[in-house]
């Protein structure tokens, strides 16, 4: 690593990231005001939790923790805690929860190359946990697009693109291979930060 690397790296925040996350949603809406305070920018990364899952031999903690007494209770609890921290009032649970995102994180990577990505966040997270719907629904997919000022048709076609189906793999197979078992995930430079509840030291590595 060059040194005008070194010097770059630690004022961008990678961010790895699938819509099928609920902690990926949170980590989305609070990002903005840890990059403005440190003076940091923002990469958002797609990826396919399914396949990191696979990858690495994870689970849910949903599955993870089910058979744990006391655990999943305990993490509603934190949830709930983040949530009143950071004002999130408009999360809702997605009934449809776990919902499918392998269309969404195409249509994401499709986004990336077409500029728009940021947007399609926007519209991803808003339609998965703020007024959550069936994303892994076709036609559901494209009208919410549609509903957030996205051409929906167009990205669903993009999403059977070979290139954009091999780079989301790609991008999956990387992550996995510097670290990651699950979203979100952060890198700072070389350091890998796991989890909404490490965005603390992500700031803190970022204003030291």
């Amino acid at each position: 690593m060059s040194d005008e690397t070194k010097a770059a790296g630690p004022k961008i925040i990678e961010f790895h990231f699938d819509f099928g996350s609920p902690n990926a949603y949170f980590s989305h809406k609070v990002l903005p005001a840890i990059a403005a305070r440190t003076g940091a920018s923002v990469r958002a990364v797609p990826v396919l939790l399914g396949g990191i899952f696979k990858a690495t031999n994870n689970r849910s903690p949903f599955e993870a923790f089910s058979g744990i007494k006391n655990k999943l209770d305990y993490e509603r609890l934190e949830m709930k805690r983040f949530l009143e921290r950071h004002g999130l009032s408009q999360f809702r649970m997605n009934p449809f929860f776990p919902v499918n995102t392998l269309t969404l994180m195409r249509g994401a990577v499709a986004a990336e190359a077409d500029g728009i990505l940021p947007a399609y966040m926007d519209a991803g997270f808003h339609h998965m946990w703020e007024e959550p719907k069936k994303m892994d629904d076709p036609a559901v997919f494209r009208a919410a697009l549609d509903a957030s000022g996205l051409d929906g048709a167009r990205i669903l076609e993009r999403t059977q693109d070979p290139g954009i189906k091999a780079k989301l793999m790609e991008n999956t197979e990387a992550s996995v291979g510097r670290g990651a078992f699950g979203i979100p995930t952060f890198f700072v430079g070389r350091e890998i930060f796991f989890g909404k509840d490490r965005l603390r030291d992500v700031e803190d590595m970022l204003a030291s």
